[in-house]
């Protein structure tokens, strides 16, 4: 069941909804609003309007990177799963 949650990034309120539990919403609005926090003081040339842009375009890299290295993971643990399956085959 959707529930509606009231946020808040750079200072601004949002309601947002979501089947997710509250706490896991809470944690993911917290999430984006540091990001933007960390653009807002690093990057003292952009606007505050193109703030929520760059933070999703860096939250979007982290993801691909993640992602990657997580397919990169599973593959390696497949190959050795494998690997020990023939190896228990041939000496059981």
């Amino acid at each position: 069941m959707k529930r509606a949650l009231d946020i808040e990034l750079l200072g601004q309120k949002f309601t947002i909804s979501s089947d997710a539990e509250e706490g896991y919403m809470l944690k993911v609005a917290g999430y984006v609003d540091e990001k933007m926090q960390e653009l807002l003081e690093s990057t003292k040339s952009v606007t505050r309007s193109n703030i929520g842009m760059l933070a999703a375009l860096n939250i979007a890299d982290e993801y691909h990177r993640l992602k990657d290295t997580h397919e990169a993971v599973v593959s390696r643990l497949n190959q050795l799963s494998k690997k020990l399956s023939m190896t228990l085959t041939e000496e059981g």
